[in-house]
């Protein structure tokens, strides 16, 4: 289930796997096929050995009959496929984007034809035409889809932003292209690498349409998440210090953690890296570090950038865009949560595994468990994988007056041989 992407010149082409759903009514199609034709065989097969007019005749009578049957069994088979393919749609949510009804935005219709390959069929691939990449729950959006694609050809796009990221939080994701230009804010005040990393950022950096604060004072003074917590403040101690100095046995520093590397740590990828302080304490050591992130209430994305950071727009449900074991850290804390449904952390921790090379950390920093179930429930699933426990530390903290469990820890991936 799902589909296949390939790079065929300057584009990305996509084809559809066959689902469990088709496999399992093609097997059921062959079965009645085949028993059908043998019940017909037998029929013809079984005439009275005496050779009488009336035994012929009924004979006729009975084929007539098994045709009918047939025709009737066949018919049940067309039905039945037809019932399969609508509750797989129902169950999955998705089929196809409907371009018939009404008011869909002529840009969006136009970009998601299916366009034939120049030359034919590909002689490598098999396939013959490319199909638009588009989320497949931008169905169940479709009238905010069609508003985000609706604009003057290359003119100004619409200052949507904030339409895009609750199509993304919605799962429509990614998003069909666009033909417009996006706005363009000047960035006023940006400071040469390092410099950037701890020099407070300017207002005028971010772009705050769509956002309850206007500028950096007004977020500095709200607690956003549980990791940003006055993280827009980089002349704050809690912020410019986190790292380096210890506030609880659950912090790790992050010179302790390096050294615990197998091969070196190169290149890392931090999920829900708030303002981007990871990220800047690994440019310091001269590691590479990739901030996912999405604007939710904060404009975290132009943020981590004016740091001469690397922001990765991108939600959790979407497959990380990395090819498999690149990574020699993966540095994750409580946004892992991904909303306390544990059939999608699943899915995100194999993909975190996927993009973590062998030897490689996973960084668990101070994720909060509502409770001891949920603690447990993530153990086992952390020792599913095999990883080594480098760094185990389970403490309590109780800085909203009252006392909460975090797990902090550094495991180490390990060689798998298929």
């Amino acid at each position: 289930m799902g589909s296949v992407s390939l790079k065929i010149g300057d584009g990305t082409a996509r084809f559809k796997r066959a689902t469990i759903c088709s496999s399992a009514l093609n097997i059921l199609m062959l079965f009645s096929v085949v028993t059908t034709n043998l019940f017909a065989l037998y029929a013809f097969t079984s005439s009275p050995k005496d050779g009488q007019i009336h035994s012929l005749i009924h004979n006729h009578k009975n084929i007539s009959l098994i045709s009918e049957h047939v025709s009737l069994i066949l018919k049940e088979i067309d039905s039945s496929q037809k019932k399969l393919a609508k509750m797989e749609k129902e169950l999955l949510g998705y089929q196809s984007i409907d371009l018939s009804r009404p008011n869909i935005a002529s840009e969006l219709k136009l970009f998601l034809q299916h366009h034939q390959l120049p030359l034919g069929k590909d002689s490598r691939t098999g396939i013959t035409e490319m199909v638009a990449s588009v989320g497949h729950s931008c169905e169940k959006s479709a009238d905010l889809l069609t508003q985000y694609m609706t604009y003057k050809l290359s003119g100004p796009c619409p200052d949507g932003w904030s339409l895009a990221q609750k199509l993304i939080l919605r799962g429509c994701e990614p998003l069909p292209r666009r033909r417009c230009f996006a706005k363009s804010v000047p960035k006023v005040g940006l400071q040469s690498f390092p410099v950037s990393l701890w020099k407070p950022v300017s207002d005028k950096t971010v772009t705050w349409s769509g956002l309850g604060c206007k500028n950096l004072n007004c977020l500095i003074s709200k607690k956003l998440s549980r990791e940003c917590v006055g993280c827009f403040n980089l002349d704050n101690p809690n912020e410019n210090q986190r790292y380096i100095k210890a506030r609880g046995k659950n912090d790790f520093l992050i010179d302790d953690v390096l050294a615990l590397g197998s091969g070196g740590i190169r290149i890392g990828f931090d999920i829900g890296g708030g303002a981007g302080t990871f990220a800047a304490r690994m440019a310091e050591r001269n590691v590479t570090v990739i901030t996912n992130t999405l604007n939710v209430d904060a404009p975290y994305g132009e943020f981590i950038a004016a740091r001469g950071l690397f922001p990765l727009y991108l939600s959790l449900d979407h497959r990380f865009p990395f090819y498999d074991n690149v990574f020699d850290l993966v540095h994750a804390s409580s946004g892992l949560d991904v909303g306390g449904q544990p059939e999608k952390l699943e899915f995100l921790m194999f993909d975190f595994d996927r993009i973590l090379r062998a030897g490689g950390l996973f960084w668990l920093d101070n994720f909060y468990c509502a409770n001891d179930e949920k603690k447990s429930a993530l153990t086992r699933l952390i020792e599913r994988f095999g990883y080594k426990k480098l760094k185990w530390v389970v403490g309590e903290k109780g800085e909203t007056g009252k006392s909460e469990v975090y797990l902090s820890a550094v495991l180490q991936k390990p060689v798998r041989v298929s």
